[in-house]
């Protein structure tokens, strides 16, 4: 049987670019979010860790499903196996994802 398949997805999150492993993501039953699960993160028992790869695994130790706002979302790849999970500073503009616009509410049609 083959391996469930790894997808490292890169978002804008309060000023960084955060980029993490899963192997769950599918649309989301709310309306204009990405739902991700089974996040993956390399072994932290490792001499040198890695500041920003420390702090995200804390901050979605416990998480077992996370909801990520569409236009925040900038790429997800499927990969052959996880890498390290970085958050870095953002520089320069990052271009929403495309979505489409919101209905109108029901009292102005």
């Amino acid at each position: 049987m083959a391996a469930k398949p790894i997808y490292r997805v890169v978002f804008h999150q309060q000023g960084e670019v955060w980029e993490l492993y899963a192997r769950e993501i599918f649309q989301s039953d709310l309306w204009g979010f990405i739902e991700i699960e089974e996040f993956v993160f390399q072994d932290g028992s490792k001499l040198v860790v890695d500041p920003s790869a420390d702090k995200l695994r804390h901050t979605f130790d416990g998480v077992t499903r996370s909801y990520l706002p569409i236009n925040s979302i900038v790429r997800i790849d499927e990969v052959e196996r996880e890498g390290p999970a970085r958050a870095v500073k953002s520089e320069g503009r990052i271009a929403e994802f495309p979505r489409a616009p919101m209905p109108p509410p029901r009292g102005d049609r």
